[in-house]
């Protein structure tokens, strides 16, 4: 049993590991490359800290994702948040 539930966490590790590095590469690039690349975000606002935040959103197999991007004043990316997706 315990090796089984190790099993299932270093497979969700990996793929967590995967989705960080894939949005990764989008920190410190313009947020047109992102939108080049995503397409037109689902939700688009100013945050508490003045910066704007792309929020899409999707579905694999019925369970949803959420990927959410911090945009600078100088429209660079400066961070994402992930939740959902693999």
């Amino acid at each position: 049993m315990i090796t089984g539930c190790q099993t299932i966490k270093d497979k969700t590790d990996a793929i967590i590991e995967k989705e960080n590095e894939k949005l990764s590469k989008y920190i410190s690039k313009p947020a047109s490359v992102l939108q080049m690349e995503l397409g037109k975000p689902d939700e688009d606002f100013k945050n508490a800290k003045g910066n704007f935040e792309l929020i899409y959103n999707t579905k694999k197999y019925g369970i949803p994702c959420e990927r959410r991007f911090e945009i600078n004043s100088d429209n660079i990316v400066i961070g994402f948040v992930s939740n959902g997706c693999f």
